[in-house]
């Protein structure tokens, strides 16, 4: 097999003469290649009636075996067009190898011998002053010269004495009454005078002999039965009960976790909870009574305790050293306007507590014990005698 021979260029292709070419040949293919994209946009618009020549019209199946090829042509054209495109970019950075050097330029006249003076340059900057000399050695204080004499105050002038009061004259003797005038216009009444010390209570009188008893008159007409009044505020209920009978799952974690009692909930009208039946909100100040239940499905090592005004509340804390299941305490407490209650697990270990379902899986109740407006029912029942005396008949 013969190597490939090429034919002799005369003359011969510089570097630069040959990128040139180069580059001429991508331009060429790229107009043949936009001559092929023309022919493809032809071939669709007669199939596609576009252009005059088409007898028939072409059917569905035709219109798409056109288009499929239209698409691989187009497939074809953009691959070539590509490599053009990597083509050109490496043409036209390809580096141009500098040509030989040029003859030696012939050796210029030479200079003057000294060159001008150049002009003086600017004054310096002013330099820092120097250092303050010492201070002199402070001459001796001259002696201090004597201190005047001061002089004498003068003397303050003796008090004159008072004068002796004189002597009263007799009182003269009592002029005549004269005439009654006629009697003015009432004048506007005087303010009241202050009132008098209440007088001694004068002795009891002697009891007068109880009089016959007289008979009974006859009965008078019912009258009408008055309006019925507005039923007023009941200060004596402040009270709220909670409960949760869901088996509900707790997450307790170490700062501990609130239980929701969103179950069986009777609260008085100044007893509030929050969204997620956790909170408690008491409107009224007084003393409470408040006390909870929390029964879980296994023992656990937890403790229960209720969260006060945002306090742990130490006498409600139930903190056992062995697993249990049953939790209950009661306490009562002082609580200020607006207070917050809730009940809530803790444990020095993170674990999952499971509430009793179907029953008293926790509940809390509240009741206001001493309050203002709070009126108590009596301990013990009233006695009370009533005497009846009835004279002999």
């Amino acid at each position: 097999m013969s190597l490939p021979t090429f034919p002799i260029i005369d003359p011969p292709l510089t570097r630069e003469g040959s990128l040139n070419e180069i580059i001429s040949s991508i331009a060429a293919e790229e107009l043949s290649l936009s001559h092929i994209l023309n022919a493809e946009g032809e071939k669709l618009q007669y199939v596609l009636g576009t252009l005059p020549g088409l007898e028939t019209a072409a059917a569905l199946d035709e219109v798409m075996q056109v288009n499929q090829s239209v698409q691989e042509t187009l497939s074809n054209v953009m691959e070539q067009q590509m490599l053009l495109t990597g083509k050109l970019a490496t043409a036209m950075s390809a580096p141009i190898l500098p040509g030989p050097t040029g003859p030696t330029g012939a050796t210029g006249a030479t200079g003057p011998a000294e060159g001008v003076a150049g002009a003086a340059g600017a004054t310096g900057p002013t330099g820092t002053d120097g250092p303050v000399g010492a201070t002199g050695a402070t001459g001796a204080t001259g002696a201090a010269g004597p201190t005047g004499g001061q002089g004498p105050a003068g003397p303050v002038g003796a008090e004159g004495t008072a004068g002796a009061a004189g002597a009263v004259g007799p009182t003269g003797a009592a002029g005549a009454t004269g005439a009654t005038g006629p009697t003015g216009a009432a004048g506007a009444d005087g303010a009241a005078g202050a009132a008098g010390p209440a007088g001694a209570a004068g002795p009891t009188g002697p009891t007068g002999i109880a009089g016959a008893v007289g008979a009974a008159g006859a009965a008078g007409s019912t009258g009408a039965a008055g309006a019925t009044g507005a039923t007023g505020p009941n200060p004596t209920v402040t009270a709220g009960f909670a409960a949760n009978t869901q088996g509900s799952s707790i997450l307790v974690a170490l700062g501990g976790a609130p239980i929701a009692l969103p179950n069986a909930q009777l609260l008085s009208p100044d007893i509030t909870v929050n969204a997620g039946n956790t909170v408690f909100t008491v409107a009224t100040p007084g003393t409470y009574q408040i006390s909870y239940h929390v029964n879980t499905t296994v023992g656990l090592l937890m403790g229960t305790r209720l969260v006060i005004n945002g306090a742990n509340s130490t006498p409600s804390t139930i903190n056992p050293v062995i697993s249990t299941s049953n939790f209950e305490n009661q306490i009562k407490v002082t609580l200020p306007a607006n207070s917050t209650i809730s009940l809530q697990m803790f444990t020095s270990i993170v674990g999952t507590a499971i509430l009793v379902g179907g029953g008293a899986g926790a509940s809390l109740t509240i009741i206001r014990l001493d309050g203002p407006g709070l009126v108590r029912a009596p301990e013990h029942d009233t006695e009370v005698e009533v005497g009846l005396d009835f004279d002999d008949e």
